[in-house]
C-alpha cells in the first residue's frame, strides 16, 4: 500500500471530463500522485500498471456503474485492500448506503463537495479507519 517515501496515488474515476479534471488539479496541489481516467470499464488496467492507494470513484456512470466497478474491486485480488471512496450527488437513501458497504466501499462524499472535505475523506479512507456515516456531514 501507501510507500512513505513517495506520495500516495490516488486514481479518479469520473465520467464528468470537466470535474476529473478540477478532481486531478485539486489533489495533486494536496501533494496526491494522481491517475484520472473516465471510462470505468479501464479501471482494472489502469489499477494493475499504477498501483493506487486510494480509488475515487463516481457512483453513477455507463455503461458500468460505480457499484459495479466497487464490486469487483473488492473480489480483484490485486485491488481488495484498496481503499474506495465514492462520489454520489443521487444514492443518498438508506438503501444506498448499505449497497455501499456491501460493495466494499470504505465511505462516500455527497456532490457537491468542498475541497477539505474531499481531502478529510481522502485521508481517513488511507489511514484505514471504518467510517460507519457514510455520508459527508455539512
Amino acid at each position: 500500500m501507501e510507500n512513505t517515501m513517495t506520495k500516495p496515488r490516488i486514481m479518479i474515476v469520473d465520467d464528468n471530463e470537466e470535474l476529473l479534471e478540477e478532481l486531478e488539479n485539486l489533489l495533486t496541489l494536496g501533494g496526491y500522485d494522481v491517475v484520472a481516467i473516465s471510462d470505468g470499464t479501464k479501471v482494472f488496467d489502469v489499477a494493475l500498471k499504477n498501483k493506487p492507494d486510494l480509488i475515487l470513484l463516481d457512483l453513477k456512470m455507463s455503461p458500468k456503474s460505480g457499484f459495479q466497478i466497487a464490486d469487483e474491486v473488492k473480489n480483484a485480488v490485486f485491488l481488495k485492500d484498496v481503499p474506495v471512496v465514492a462520489m454520489t450527488g443521487f444514492f443518498t437513501e438508506k438503501q444506498h448506503h448499505l449497497m455501499m458497504k456491501l460493495c466494499g466501499i470504505r465511505t462516500s462524499i455527497l456532490k457537491p463537495f468542498r475541497p477539505l472535505n474531499l481531502i478529510t475523506k481522502i485521508e481517513f479512507a488511507l489511514g484505514k479507519y471504518f467510517d460507519d456515516n457514510i455520508t459527508e456531514a455539512t
